[in-house]
């Protein structure tokens, strides 16, 4: 009988965060848009985190980071360190649909906000993840680096 492999998330422990919060592409965008607005030497309060390793292609949201879920986990002290240091208020999660690499990693954050007593600091998903971000079109498709239509015929 052939052992069936464990996903890769299975060796760290699962996020007691779950409750969290969701913010619609529509919403997202008017966040760029503030920080956009806003940018007069100010540096941002947000940062958006794309969770994608293999499936990373067709575009990103502009200004995310490419953090693939799966080397993810061990980096959360360094990440937050970092984020904390940069004065990021908001830190949103995303994978193709954000139910699994996207709310896993939010919820991993969360937890060590929330075991710093990180309070000022939030960890939210992009509901629906890059996927509903194409989707949404329009003005979402110019806030996007690299976007290619052809890699997303099929996915939306």
């Amino acid at each position: 009988m052939e052992a069936t492999a464990k996903p890769w998330h299975a060796a760290y422990p699962a996020p007691r965060a779950v409750d969290l919060r969701k913010l619609t592409p529509a919403q997202v965008l008017d966040l760029l848009r503030s920080a956009d607005a806003g940018s007069s030497g100010q540096a941002p309060t947000l940062v958006l985190v794309d969770l994608r390793r293999n499936d990373h292609e067709g575009g990103t949201i502009r200004g995310s980071i490419n953090l693939p879920a799966q080397s993810l986990y061990p980096t959360i002290p360094t990440l937050y360190s970092i984020f904390r240091a940069a004065g990021i208020r908001t830190v949103i999660w995303y994978c193709g649909s954000s139910q699994g690499r996207g709310s896993r990693a939010a919820g991993w954050f969360a937890d060590y906000i929330a075991e710093r007593q990180g309070a000022g600091m939030e960890s939210a998903i992009l509901a629906g993840g890059i996927k509903a971000w194409v989707a949404a079109g329009g003005e979402h498709l110019d806030y996007m680096h690299e976007y290619d239509a052809t890699k997303w015929d099929q996915q939306v």
